[in-house]
């Protein structure tokens, strides 16, 4: 028998009712002597917390500017540098703070970004 790729594998159960799947799987762990049980074990607390898992997991930040703090005009000019907004534009994003300044970024990113706007002045927080 030649040996089947997992794509080939996969497409041979996508044919299957879930009733013929149902039996493959009891009859799997009945010759190789396994349970799918783990995989129940793992998706339950995936329901039960999710947000646990999204703190311990996360590789996207946002970069959020709480202040502008005193020099206004340095921090609206360290936001124009980060995006790529207007001089209006960054300025608007200043006197509305707190807004994000960049979102889903990695956390070098997000940590380079945030010094730049706190060493102008201006009170960042990184979510």
């Amino acid at each position: 028998m030649a040996k089947l790729s997992q794509e080939d594998l996969l497409a041979q159960f996508e044919e299957l009712t879930l009733i013929e799947l149902s039996e493959f799987v009891k009859a799997f762990e009945e010759k190789f002597d396994v349970t799918a049980a783990a995989a129940v074990a793992v998706a339950g607390p995936a329901q039960g917390g999710p947000a646990a898992e999204a703190e311990a997991e996360q590789d996207e930040f946002d970069v959020i500017l709480t202040g502008a703090g005193e020099k206004k005009i340095q921090v609206i000019k360290v936001v124009r540098e980060l995006t790529s907004l207007g001089l209006k534009e960054a300025k608007d994003l200043v006197d509305g703070a707190p807004k994000p300044v960049l979102e889903k970024v990695a956390k070098e990113a997000a940590e380079k970004a945030a010094e730049s706007l706190k060493a102008a002045g201006a009170s960042v927080e990184v979510k």
